[in-house]
Formats: structure tokens, sequence, C-alpha cells
């Protein structure tokens, strides 16, 4: 999320922010907020399921393309191409861990910074759900 800058001195939750200094909002802590969200550093992807989520940020519990009028604009573009992919994935490919390693075992730790990713790279075999043969590819005619 990109900085703000502040044009007013304000108080904030107590803290005063001098006119002219720049204000980081800290993802990381408001989506892993214990009064937002139940058990917030549990993985559990299927809470987004469960409640009403507001992918946009106009509610502050989510923010992952920002909020107010710095928000990104290609938000929805974005929301809709990552969900065709990963429908695509999921459809087309049976997923597992490598060979010899358990589900339990996959480390899901997260390295908290300007940008959030994996500790570990998620280590996974797609093995395709159809027969090799229908997978080829035909060379359209000009």
């Amino acid at each position: 999320m990109l900085p703000h800058r502040s044009n007013a001195n304000v108080k904030i939750s107590g803290y005063d922010v001098p006119k002219g200094s720049n204000v980081h909002v800290n993802v990381w802590a408001v989506a892993r907020d214990p009064a937002v969200w139940k058990d917030p550093l549990e993985f559990r992807p299927e809470r987004f399921m469960e409640e009403d989520v507001d992918m946009k940020g106009h509610d502050f519990r989510l923010l992952p393309f920002g909020a107010g009028r710095r928000v990104c604009p290609g938000a929805q573009l974005g929301i809709n191409l990552v969900t065709s992919m990963l429908g695509h994935l999921l459809h087309h490919f049976q997923w597992s861990p490598p060979e010899g390693v358990k589900p339990e075992e996959i480390d899901m730790s997260e390295n908290p910074g300007l940008v959030t990713y994996m500790r570990t790279p998620v280590m996974a075999t797609a093995t395709p759900r159809l027969p090799s043969h229908l997978y080829k590819r035909v060379a359209a005619e000009m």
C-alpha cells in the first residue's frame, strides 16, 4: 500500500501526527486484528466464504488493493484474472505435496514487510486430470 502524507496536524488513537508526516498503513496488522478476525493467525481461507468481506477495502478489514481515493484502479480486473486463472488450475490439475512430504509438513510461514511473501516457496506436484493428448494445442490456420 502506498504511503500517505498528512495535510494537517492530527491526533490518531492518542498519537500526534504532524502536518507533512509520511504515514504508512500497517496492512499486516490490519489483516491480523483479533478484534476483526477470529483466530487471525490461523490459516483458514474458508473464513472468506463464511463472512461477507469487501475485497475493495471499503470496510478496512482486508486491503489487498489499498483503500480510499488511492485504491488500485485495476482491482476488479485483478480479482477477475486471478479467479479465472486459479479456477482453471484447480479444474485441470490434481494437486498434491511433493513425494515424501506430508501436507502438515508444508511451511506456510510468511516474511512480513512492505509486501508479504512466503518464507519458503510452496512446492506442489500438478498432475493433469485428463489424458495428455487432450491438452495438445492445435495451430490455428491463418
